[in-house]
């Protein structure tokens, strides 16, 4: 976990996602999921039978995070993706390999 830079607002995000131990159940899951009809429908039915999170008994959802509370790498697919978006790939961190959907993004308010 990361401290964020305090002089700087941080962002927010609501993010669910899948986390597995290797790469073919990663791939099993994202084709799954980019293959659906209802890919948010799917996408919570496989976080709740293959991700090895906490989270998955909630359907993978991980609730809001502000920036710098999560491992680099996941913040910065996070912060690139489009929300409410189908996921393109899946990526790895020291936990594993994630797939990520983002519910939404909240951007700091200029003062």
């Amino acid at each position: 976990m990361r401290r964020h830079d305090r002089r700087k607002k941080p962002r927010f995000a609501h993010v669910r996602h899948i986390l597995v131990g290797n790469k073919p159940d990663a791939k099993l899951c994202l084709e799954a999921i980019q293959d659906a009809k209802k890919p948010l429908k799917i996408f919570k039915k496989l976080a709740k039978q293959y991700s090895t999170c906490p989270s998955g008994s909630k359907k993978g959802d991980l609730g809001e995070f502000i920036e710098g509370q999560m491992v680099q790498d996941f913040e910065e697919e996070v912060w690139s993706m489009q929300p409410e978006s189908v996921p393109r790939r899946f990526i790895k961190t020291q936990f594993g390999y994630h797939i990520i959907w983002v519910h939404s993004i909240t951007l700091p308010d200029d003062d």
